[in-house]
């Protein structure tokens, strides 16, 4: 009898234990470090729901911007690594730590403080113009930007910003100068093109199709390494001779140290997602390209979009904000 009731006793002290170890046994919180509306809200919302299914557990997008993402990103790369806390983050997580020490100041965030768990999209970026301008095609732009340096101005939505950096990288590579007008968004540097403010603008293809098919704005390359299908007339840099590439992606990360059996959970979680058909229909309804990488294969494209971005980084050099 005395020997039943240790038993008893040992297995309902054991309980909560095997309870608590279970993953996930509550909700999860997404952070996403832009404001709602931008890329990796509009990611990060549908694949939450669709890890819910397969996690059984609810995922909570928390939205924490500021300083161009840095806010949110270094609250997730400080948090418990439980598996409690992951992030949507777009290419710019590698773009802050490089632009901070260009000013000798400590940056908010080490990349390594993230550990990868899945890459979800990647668009590539398109370089438009006015369906009024001059410019035909590349060819056209880089000829006359060589007769004019620093004259053809482009907007971005920050300094250092992905969109900043993309268009930098070009100007690189063709061996031109451009005049760079940044704003606080995607949004408002959309409106400057149109609105005949600026010249030119590199941008994620959801946010130009539209204008594109309707008229008033013209595409005369992506940064991909293939052609876009939603505009398959459009040429690629690199098939123009440049040798750029460049990605607005959205990736999913955990803070470094999240135990492996959770990463494990979170991969496979994120892997049913991205097949879910409710998941896909999202993203195709807003024009953004699913583009799946297990944890592996995204620490090599990170680290390699990281290396580039880097470099760029160091081409445009100290950029201080316009007051």
């Amino acid at each position: 009898m005395k020997r039943y009731a240790c038993l008893l006793l040992l297995a309902l002290l054991a309980g909560p234990a095997l309870a608590e170890d279970a993953y996930p046994n509550r909700h999860i919180s997404m952070v996403v470090p832009f404001p709602p509306g931008g890329i990796a809200d509009l990611t990060g919302r549908p694949t939450a729901f669709a890890m819910e299914k397969a996690l059984k557990q609810r995922i909570i997008i928390e939205n924490r911007a500021g300083a161009g993402g840095a806010i949110g990103m270094a609250y997730v790369a400080n948090a418990k690594p439980d598996g409690y806390t992951i992030m949507m983050a777009l290419s710019s997580i590698s773009i802050l730590p490089e632009a901070e020490k260009l000013f000798e100041r400590k940056p908010p965030y080490q990349m390594n403080q993230f550990a990868p768990i899945a890459l979800i999209s990647a668009d590539p970026t398109v370089l438009v113009v006015r369906a009024d301008s001059p410019w035909k095609n590349v060819k056209d732009l880089v000829e006359d930007a060589k007769r004019r340096p620093g004259k053809i101005s482009f907007s971005s939505s920050g300094i250092y910003g992905t969109l900043h950096m993309a268009m930098e990288m070009f100007a690189q590579s063709a061996g031109v100068q451009l005049w760079h007008v940044p704003y606080t968004g995607g949004g408002p540097a959309m409106n400057a093109l149109v609105g005949g403010h600026v010249d030119a603008l590199a941008s994620g293809p959801a946010a130009v199709i539209g204008q594109i098919k309707g008229g008033k704005l013209r595409a005369l390359a992506t940064w991909g390494d293939k052609r876009l299908a939603a505009l398959p007339d459009v040429p690629t840099f690199k098939e123009l001779g440049y040798n750029v590439e460049f990605y607005i992606w959205s990736g999913l990360f955990a803070p470094a140290g999240t135990p492996a059996p959770v990463i494990a959970a979170l991969r496979d979680a994120a892997k049913k997602a991205v097949a879910d058909p409710e998941f896909k229909a999202v993203m195709a309804k807003i024009e953004t390209p699913i583009y799946y990488l297990d944890a592996p294969e995204f620490q090599k494209f990170w680290d390699k979009d990281a290396a580039m971005l880097a470099a760029a980084v160091k081409r445009v050099g100290k950029v201080e904000e316009k007051k």
